[in-house]
């Protein structure tokens, strides 16, 4: 879409209706601070997509007339949720009123109208239809829910799959597990040794912010685990069985279960790709699992400076360096590694950042890149951290290019990869 001008900035009423006020062109945030965006940057809002209305909040845009940057006083800022497999490149810019609430764990990105069009700046960062809304039927997911409880009648595994993640939550990875295709969810932890500031599934009571979902509450046994992962890997297209899910705590803290379970799945198949989503704070947990068969890990991250990612993470009894040494092992036993990459413009894309991320692609080996939108208030988060001011940026867009160039190895997207991928056809189009 060729755009001959910047779209116009959003505003909602309190009831939520959305309007374009034509006096005034989008602009995007980075870090603290609100900028042009550039038109190629910008993509129609996918199918799927949705806007929030910011609360005591009002949008900032370029005044048409005389180019100068001033507040829309119209109404209540408004922000995009854009679908998974996009990779957001500006927040939405606004300033607060002294009222505003700590919005809550969310990722907000800049949206503006043009010529009848919804626009975002965000960047299709994978073609894996996975997760697309399209791609779901509320009949198959509720058949195979019942196919499933019937098949695994005591597993609590498969019960809390069913109950909590795509019943209650709508999970996409839960949901297309009873559709019988891809990527099986198992939750198997209810205990972290991270206490994220932005944690989706625990906070602490004293925070004004609350979890969208409630986390796993028992340890699943091995057999458990077993009984409906084999099936997963004998039966559907393109298998991967994932531990490690929004809905827990950390895979690694369960990792003698984990190993006993990778033992048995494999004594009845070789089929299927096995992975760990993780903070990959046990390296020497990482690697007793490699030995057995894990083939797969995603390590996530906000940064790759440790100060940041401290500040963030909260870990307890494990080091930084411990998420690196995670991801080197996992590559010195021939598995695939991929960093579960939270971006938020005008902190990711800092030369520092930058830097430290070329250094940790030489050391580790690592062999993907997952950009994932951040669900987060920016200026919560900022203040949490104490950064008290952002630099200049290269932008999002141009850090993907230029570590591309240095690493024409280094692939990108937002999904864990199935073992065809991984054993070389990456580009397989395994969604149709």
């Amino acid at each position: 879409m060729n755009l001959e001008h910047s779209p116009y900035v959003l505003y909602a009423d309190d009831e939520g209706n959305v309007f374009e006020d034509e006096s005034l062109y989008m602009v995007g945030r980075s870090g603290f601070y609100a900028k042009s965006i550039p038109l190629d940057d910008l993509i129609e809002l996918p199918e799927g997509g949705s806007f929030y209305t910011l609360p005591h909040r009002r949008s900032v845009g370029i005044d048409v007339k005389t180019g100068e940057m001033r507040i829309c006083d119209k109404g209540w800022a408004v922000a995009a949720f854009i679908p998974p497999a996009r990779t957001s490149l500006y927040f939405a810019s606004f300033v607060n009123e002294p009222d505003a609430p700590t919005l809550p764990l969310f990722c907000y990105t800049a949206v503006g109208f043009y010529d009848g069009k919804f626009m975002v700046p965000a960047e299709r960062i994978e073609l894996d239809i996975r997760q697309e809304c399209e791609g779901f039927d509320a009949n198959i997911v509720s058949i195979g829910i019942d196919e499933m409880r019937a098949r695994f009648p005591y597993n609590r595994v498969v019960d809390h799959i069913a109950n909590n993640c795509a019943l209650t939550y709508h999970c996409p990875a839960a949901r297309n597990y009873f559709m019988g295709r891809w990527e099986a969810p198992i939750p198997t932890s209810p205990a972290c040794n991270s206490n994220c500031l932005g944690c989706i599934s625990e906070q602490p009571d004293e925070e004004e912010i609350v979890s969208p979902q409630d986390r796993l509450n028992f340890k699943p046994t091995a057999g458990e685990i077993v009984e409906f992962a084999v099936d997963h890997l004998e039966t559907a297209p393109f298998p991967i069985v994932s531990f490690g899910q929004g809905c827990e705590g950390e895979p690694l803290l369960m990792w003698e279960t984990l190993k006993e379970a990778i033992i048995q799945i494999r004594k009845f198949t070789q089929k299927g790709s096995i992975n760990i989503n993780t903070n990959g704070s046990k390296p020497d947990a990482v690697e007793e699992l490699c030995k057995v068969g894990l083939n797969s890990i995603r390590v996530s991250t906000n940064s790759v400076q440790k100060h940041i990612y401290d500040g963030y993470y909260l870990p307890n009894n494990y080091e930084f360096e411990d998420i690196i040494e995670s991801i080197r092992i996992v590559n010195e036993y021939g598995g695939w590694t991929s960093l579960n990459y939270f971006i938020f413009p005008g902190v990711t894309d800092s030369q520092e950042e930058y830097e430290a991320l070329r250094k940790v692609i030489k050391y580790t080996g690592l062999k993907m890149i997952q950009w994932r939108n951040f669900s987060i208030d920016p200026d919560w988060y900022l203040e949490k951290l104490g950064i008290e001011d952002t630099q200049e940026t290269m932008g999002v867009k141009t850090m993907m290019q230029l570590l591309k160039e240095e690493f024409p190895h280094l692939k990108y997207g937002y999904y864990n990869p199935p073992i065809e991928r991984i054993n070389g056809n990456y580009e397989l189009d395994f969604a149709h």
